[in-house]
């Protein structure tokens, strides 16, 4: 490797530490009756597959649960994740006999709770949702299972029907260490109508100029003009905001000749301008309460009618486009505004992995790859309440040739598949980043606890209560902390 592999153990095992250190202190608060989960995390079991009635007596006879072969899974705390969890008793434990037991977490705490339980050896999950970011680290330091040895006794699953942008940014050095569950960039999505009726054109490409001065427009009392992520977390406001600073020419620190950290950039007029234009847009047509806002808070204040625009991942069209959704053929789709550079939208998927220290691998496997199979998107597609248009986007190529799924995203998917094409995840700004691969976020270890700092003063200056330009002070002298 191995220009992250030296550097970035000791990076992992200084992140460990600090979250080792997390865990000591919550514990020691803690009454002796406290469960191992952190205090937002929601368990599911799936439940023993029922008994035949006699009206059953025909069709094939359901697996019995088999609890030595049940498996633990953590997962992020979003709608697709919960549709999973919902039809895995039917569709998976009902005839495999293997029992699943989800644990949903926030994205912070998800990442928190999985490097630490990962990184450490930890016997807590036998499955982890992890993203584009970890997978080939995490893979690279020995603690996942390679999957490609898993694929080639599983032909059915079909690793060659895998978007290629996607199995590459799962893998390293030709080894898939997660499967994507489903993938996905960032761009606008907005009210087609409320655009409409304020006399507007929105591009099909905007800059963030002309996005800004669109939310101004038609922000109002009754709906804001834009909703953006403002809660701290190098996967929440980091997410979305480095996207921002990328297009403005801004970095979070320049890239050694070795590829490794070097000088940080906080302090340069890129920088600066770009947080600025971030503050100032949520201030002037931003939802309320941005500062605690993410991703499903977003997406409610959308689907509620109270903004009109959102600047996010694109997996959420699916869900405003669903059967089931408030707001289906409402909605408007756009690449993600730019400034200096061509493009500017993220890519991510979020992706099942296998620990080492998983207790049976090869049952993590039957459920991974069910999980992350063609056989479940037509499945999900057929059962969910949203029908077709909510099935987990950007993974395969056979979800995008299937013509229930073309008919039912028709409004988005191929604006999906172009935003992920055009997301410039090997040369994302202006100048050259130090680690693996990435847009929005920096490819080195160092950035899970860099990023996450950060994005805290960086919401405190979102909610008004520090200003920018002592949030930018701030990160300045943390970012400087891992510098070389």
């Amino acid at each position: 490797m191995n220009r992250t592999s030296r550097r970035g153990r000791g990076a992992w095992l200084m992140v460990l530490s600090v979250l080792a250190s997390i865990a000591l202190i919550a514990a020691a608060c803690g009454d002796d009756d406290d469960a191992e989960a952190p205090s937002d995390a929601v368990s599911q079991e799936t439940p023993a597959a029922p008994a035949p009635s006699d009206d059953d007596s025909g069709s094939e006879e359901p697996a019995v649960v088999d609890q030595d072969r049940s498996i633990n899974v953590a997962i992020v705390g979003n709608p697709q994740m919960e549709d999973i969890a919902s039809l895995t008793p039917d569709l998976f434990t009902a005839s495999t006999g293997i029992a699943v037991n989800y644990t949903f977490l926030e994205e912070q705490t998800l990442r928190e709770i999985v490097t630490r339980d990962v990184g450490a050896g930890g016997e807590q999950f036998d499955v982890v949702m992890i993203g584009m970011f970890e997978a080939p680290q995490f893979g690279a330091n020995g603690w996942l299972y390679d999957l490609n040895e898993f694929a080639s006794r599983t032909p059915e699953w079909n690793v060659d029907d895998i978007i290629p942008a996607v199995r590459g940014g799962l893998s390293f050095e030709g080894s898939l260490y997660a499967a994507p569950f489903y993938a996905e960039s960032s761009f606008v999505m907005y009210r087609q109508d409320v655009i409409d009726a304020a006399g507007l054109t929105m591009p099909a490409a905007p800059t963030w100029e002309e996005l800004a001065e669109i939310a101004r427009s038609v922000d109002s009392d009754e709906m804001a003009g834009i909703c953006l992520r403002g809660k701290p977390g190098w996967g929440d406001l980091g997410a979305s905001f480095t996207t921002v600073l990328n297009t403005f020419g801004g970095t979070w620190w320049l890239a050694n000749a070795d590829g490794s950290i070097g000088e940080a950039q906080v302090d340069r007029p890129e920088f600066r301008e770009a947080l600025e234009f971030y503050v100032q847009l949520i201030e002037d047509a931003g939802q309320d309460d941005a500062a605690n806002a993410s991703f499903n808070e977003c997406l409610s204040l959308y689907q509620n009618g109270e903004v009109a625009m959102w600047y996010d991942a694109t997996v959420a069209a699916g869900i405003l486009e669903a059967d089931d959704s408030p707001v289906q053929g409402l909605n408007g789709f756009a690449l993600a505004p730019t400034k200096v550079t061509d493009a500017s939208g993220w890519l991510w998927a979020w992706a099942l992995a296998i620990p080492q220290n998983a207790s049976d691998a090869d049952t993590a496997w039957e459920y991974v790859s069910w999980a992350t199979s063609e056989e479940y998107i037509n499945a999900a597609g057929e059962t969910l309440p949203g029908g077709w248009a909510a099935v987990p986007p950007g993974t395969r190529e056979s979800t995008y040739a299937n013509p229930n799924y073309q008919a039912a995203a028709a409004a988005f998917a191929q604006k999906t598949l172009d935003a992920m094409l055009a997301a410039p995840i090997d040369n994302p700004g202006t100048t050259p980043r130090p680690g693996l691969p990435g847009v929005q976020y920096v490819g080195v270890p160092e950035f899970q606890d860099v990023g996450t700092r950060c994005t805290e003063q960086f919401s405190a200056a979102i909610a008004g209560s520090i200003s920018v330009d002592a949030a930018l002070s701030a990160c300045q002298d943390i970012a400087s902390e891992v510098s070389s």
